[in-house]
């Protein structure tokens, strides 16, 4: 039967999460921060399968004794409470089968974290750096919805306003988890400020969304990196700037460069600059093996293409399309005033029914 397949699997889970259960208790491992940060991470996953496991188990004990209790019992009121417990019980077990499956969906273990979101201006010149700009206030709208914090790491404005880049980190409650779907080129269709004749103008942004990591999981040798401290320059301030307090990290082995003058003390931009290096790092490292697996992704929703375009703005229609999906919604005004649950929603149950997909196909 299909659901003996299932308690199969999950049965083999209890038993890991027993494992776990006991390793985390363990002062080795309690020592060894980086290995005690994963089982924690994988205990909390095992808990919620294995509490749906004990739903599931209880809804089809309640079957059985309802057929048992059809099958034996003659008191007419007695078959019927059993035939109601019967059809609620069958009426509980698709979503909760569904529900199970979700679950042994293996999750992005940078879910959780916090991310470095970097905005840059593509092709389009002043109106690329003015939609950058407009992505920037979109994304801080709907940041303040969600009770998220963001903090600017370093910008550079466009001439004629917006950003030609700005880099920012988003700290709350899964944001990477949120946010990674945003990954990829934006285009917009527009009529620029800039645009005397009322022609519409196709620009585009790369926007990239990147876990923030820490030094247990990207490790830097300080030999491969050099610091350069200047002052600061743009509206920061009258202490800002007059101090030295702008940083410059040069990576040597990756030739990234960073530069970070959002703070007024120089440690807190040296902080930021390296938390942006090891988001790179290891996003330059995702990058290669996603394009490893890229066969293997192509059934799936794009996170991760920096060159995939992923949406269009059109404002003399006023809709917003994601092609991933193929979703067209005609809420311009409100998607860029931060309402973008339908959109991230959507795409959210699509790579999961992708990924729910691919393991059946393998099992």
């Amino acid at each position: 039967m299909a659901e003996n397949s299932l308690l199969g699997k999950l049965d083999g889970l209890v038993s890991r999460f027993e494992e776990v259960g006991t390793l985390i208790t363990d002062p080795a491992v309690i020592a060894d921060m980086k290995r005690f940060v994963k089982l924690n991470k994988e205990y909390r996953d095992l808990e919620k399968i294995v509490g749906a496991r004990s739903e599931y188990v209880k809804v089809l004990n309640g079957i059985e004794e309802a057929k048992a209790l059809l099958e034996s019992e003659q008191d007419p009121e007695m078959r019927e409470m059993a035939r109601e417990e019967l059809d609620a019980c069958n009426e509980r077990i698709p979503a909760l089968e569904e529900e199970i499956k979700l679950l042994l969906v293996p999750a992005d273990p940078q879910d959780d974290k916090n991310a470095i979101v970097e905005i840059r201006g593509g092709t389009g010149g002043d109106e690329a750096a003015l939609f950058a700009g407009d992505l920037y206030r979109m994304y801080v709208k709907y940041c303040e919805l969600k009770g998220w914090k963001i903090s600017v790491s370093s910008f550079s404005e466009g001439s004629s306003g917006g950003f030609k880049e700005i880099i920012f980190t988003v700290s709350g409650e899964k944001v990477y988890g949120t946010l990674k779907y945003e990954s990829g080129v934006h285009r917009v269709q527009r009529v620029p400020e800039t645009e005397s004749g009322g022609r519409i103008h196709t620009s585009t942004m790369t926007v990239a969304i990147m876990p923030e990591v820490d030094d247990v999981e990207v490790q830097i040798d300080p030999k491969d990196y050099k610091f350069d401290v200047f002052r600061a320059s743009g509206n920061g301030g009258q202490c800002v700037n007059t101090t030295d307090s702008a940083v410059r990290l040069t990576h040597f082995p990756s030739g990234i460069v960073i530069s970070c003058q959002d703070e007024k003390s120089q440690l807190k931009n040296k902080d930021k600059a390296l938390k942006i290096l090891r988001a790179r790092l290891y996003d330059l490292e995702q990058q290669k093996q996603h394009d490893e697996m890229a066969e293997l992704r192509k059934s799936q929703v794009g996170t991760g293409d920096r060159s995939e375009k992923i949406r269009t703005y059109n404002f003399p229609q006023g809709r917003v399309t994601d092609h991933r999906i193929k979703l067209t919604l005609y809420k311009l005004d409100a998607i860029m005033n931060g309402d973008l649950d339908e959109i991230i929603d959507s795409l959210i149950a699509a790579d999961q029914a992708a990924k729910l997909s691919s393991m059946q196909e393998e099992a």
